[in-house]
């Protein structure tokens, strides 16, 4: 058992409780996605997981809110960019994309 796992019902319930209090009642939070993020982000610094994941969030949410993607969709991809950068320090990400 991971300590995500041992976690699991209490961050579900921080999850669900965050989502309705910002009114984001439509998100299924990935909390292993973003713990996982977070956790391997930390080879930069140990605070770089918050900064990563609250980055991730921020990029998906403006990709959610043009419609370009849902919000799952959203998130996977922007996820997806922070560990592109994390594997190779000199990628650009989407920054050559137009997005």
């Amino acid at each position: 058992m991971t300590d995500h796992d041992a976690r699991e019902p209490e961050l579900r319930d921080w999850s669900r409780q965050l989502t309705q209090a910002l009114q984001i009642l439509d998100l299924q939070v990935d909390r292993n996605l973003l713990l996982d993020l977070a956790e391997e982000s930390s080879v930069v610094s140990p605070s770089a997981g918050p900064i990563s994941t609250f980055v991730v969030g921020y990029a998906a949410g403006l990709a959610a809110a043009t419609g370009e993607k849902n919000a799952t969709a959203a998130v996977e991809s922007a996820a997806a960019v922070a560990r592109q950068v994390l594997a190779e320090p000199t990628a650009t990400g989407w920054a050559d994309t137009a997005q």
